[in-house]
């Protein structure tokens, strides 16, 4: 959702065309989540469909705008004025890792644990060392590079918290106790139940 509300907050300050939404968005978000003209163009269309963006004729040059409705300016506001929701479950790729490479017999969780970490300690040093690449290190461009940049390395910095946790709790359990073997049970058909608090087990 967050490409599709962006681009509405750029249309919110006047009509655009799809490269120049393109280039307003990378000069947003300091060309960290690059997007290419494909993307642009099908949430335009779905946005025209949903109502909020309407397509204009194309100038002398070919440039078709797109220009925001009432609607789109009212999912704008509504936007920003609401909190970001973090689901109650995680994709996280290195959580998912770890916890089935510590549940799987012969696996040295701790080689895993190593090796990520070297990586990521790498990622993060690259991240603090990153400089603004462009003219004015005063303006918004630069600003909003570096609120981006930041909350990478926040994140970079959590992630290296996080296997050093992750390495104390496997460190004190018995890597031979934690393997897991398969299942004799035959799963039902459907979604497995949630288990959770206050939910049965």
């Amino acid at each position: 959702m967050t490409v599709r509300q962006s681009l509405l907050a750029i249309l919110d300050q006047g009509p655009c065309y799809g490269y120049q939404l393109r280039a307003e968005f990378d000069r947003r978000t300091g060309s960290t989540w690059p997007l290419n003209v494909g993307q642009i163009y099908n949430t335009l269309e779905r946005l025209e469909r949903d109502g909020l963006v309407e397509k204009g004729e194309p100038d002398a040059e070919g440039h078709v705008y797109w220009a925001i409705t009432a609607a789109g300016s009212a999912e704008v506001a509504g936007w920003l004025a609401s909190p970001v929701s973090r689901s109650g479950g995680t994709r996280d790729e290195l959580a998912i890792k770890l916890a089935v490479a510590a549940t799987l017999p012969g696996v040295d969780v701790a080689d895993v644990l190593h090796a990520q970490r070297v990586a990521s300690l790498a990622h993060l040093h690259e991240l603090r060392r990153a400089a603004y690449p462009g003219a004015d290190p005063d303006g918004p461009e630069a600003l909003a590079w570096s609120l981006v940049n930041e909350s990478m390395v926040f994140a970079a910095g959590a992630e290296v918290r996080f296997i050093d946790h992750a390495a104390g709790r496997l460190a004190a359990h018995q890597r031979h106790a934690m393997a897991l073997a398969l299942s004799g049970d035959k799963p039902k058909r459907g979604r497995p139940a949630k288990v959770g608090a206050g939910a049965p087990a």
